[in-house]
């Protein structure tokens, strides 16, 4: 048969994430690995939605997304963090804050410009990236904090250099950038004239009193940024696909126009749910997603302590990385595959995290789970001891 498949399907594999989440169906376990977010979707995002379904709001909406949504997403952005938005001309809703980096990409960015991506990555940025034929350029920060530095990124500067990912909170680690390192960042972007795509759809989960600074808050900063984030997280309906790029006019129009071309819009009722939620969901609601789940990080990482798993505790998202070097297996993979057979709690292998084998050592586990749910995970957890 002449028939194959194109060389892009090369490019994108299924993610290690979705693999483990695979195994641990297969044995009925409890599914630390994806960031499913399974606690309660508040009940004005519920209803918006399904009163929204009922009333018949069911056809395309703009492409880039609904007036009032814009407006409410613009609102919420100056409240948190300052920032003035034009709802009009500086959003593009989108399907998901993954399907807003998507199309950020495919309009800003050329096949081979590179891009820095700090490791350890979440996967479907460095996805996103060899999707669009652009060029990740690593930049390795190690446990407990994750740091870098200027010298760091002017040794991979180079005439192909284009942009640089920033996830803060970040996933996998956890770390929350400081204001001097977007600095850092900034003055480095600024000389070498480069595009700063955040990810920032866990804003609102930062622990022990830090605070989540949007990068295009920075001095120069906000007609370079484009700042991606999402209610995947904050409403716990990661299924619904809503998220976000805002960034400035010039890039907004482009963006949005490939977002027509692969996503047409994102669901309209589901768009008049998460407004709802944006608009009548006070600050309190917001400042207690840090507390609830800071709660939650603490009680697995007593846990995973308790079981000789080292974790390194993160300031923010809902992910611990953790030392499995212990757990019988030669690669990260194994050892996930041991601890899944023995506990019935499924984590993310290391090396789904980084381009070489540096992550043989190390595990993902999500703490986005019901209390009870996450208790017994954590009572498996620790009969390895």
């Amino acid at each position: 048969m002449a028939l194959y498949l194109g060389k892009r399907h090369e490019w994108v594999v299924q993610s290690e994430i979705r693999n483990m989440s695979l195994e641990c169906d297969k044995i009925g376990g409890i599914n630390l690995s994806q960031g499913i977010c399974d606690t309660e979707v508040p009940v004005v995002v519920r209803r918006g939605a399904q009163e929204a379904i009922d009333r018949g709001f069911n056809t395309y909406t703009r492409y880039d997304g609904l007036d009032e949504l814009r407006k409410a997403i613009a609102e919420k952005q100056r409240r948190f963090s300052g920032m003035e938005i034009d709802p009009d001309k500086e959003i593009v809703v989108s399907a998901g804050s993954t399907g807003a980096l998507f199309c950020a990409c495919f309009a800003l960015l050329d096949p081979g410009d590179e891009v820095i991506l700090f490791e350890p990555y979440y996967g479907y940025h460095l996805s996103t990236l060899i999707a669009t034929q652009a060029v990740p350029v690593y930049i390795r920060t190690n446990p407990p904090d994750w740091s870098f530095s200027l010298e760091d990124l002017k040794r991979v500067a180079s005439p192909k250099l284009r942009g640089i990912i920033v996830n803060t909170p970040a996933n996998p680690s956890g770390k929350v950038f400081s204001f001097n390192e977007l600095d850092i960042i900034s003055q480095f972007a600024a000389e070498y004239d480069l595009f700063v795509f955040t990810d920032e759809i866990y804003e609102h989960f930062v622990y022990d009193g830090r605070k989540h600074i949007p990068p295009a808050t920075l001095p120069g900063m906000k007609e370079r940024t484009i700042t991606i984030s999402g209610l995947s997280k904050t409403f716990s309906i990661t299924g619904w696909r809503i998220g976000y790029s805002i960034s400035h006019e010039r890039w907004t129009k482009a963006i949005g126009y490939f977002n027509d071309l692969l996503y047409v819009c994102a669901p309209a009722p589901l768009q008049i749910g998460v407004t709802e939620g944006l608009n009548e969901l006070n600050l309190d609601y917001y400042s207690s997603l840090a507390s609830i789940y800071q709660k939650k990080r603490d009680m697995i990482c007593d846990a995973l302590a308790k079981a000789g798993l080292k974790p390194y505790i993160p300031e923010g998202a809902y992910y611990i990385l953790t030392d499995i070097s212990r757990l019988p297996g030669k690669t990260s993979k194994e050892r996930a595959m041991n601890l899944l057979h023995k506990t019935g709690v499924a984590c993310v292998p290391g090396e789904a995290f980084y381009h070489d084998d540096s992550g043989e050592s190390l595990a993902r586990f999500c703490f986005a789970k019901e209390d009870n749910i996450l208790e017994e995970a954590c009572r498996r957890l620790e009969s390895l001891q």
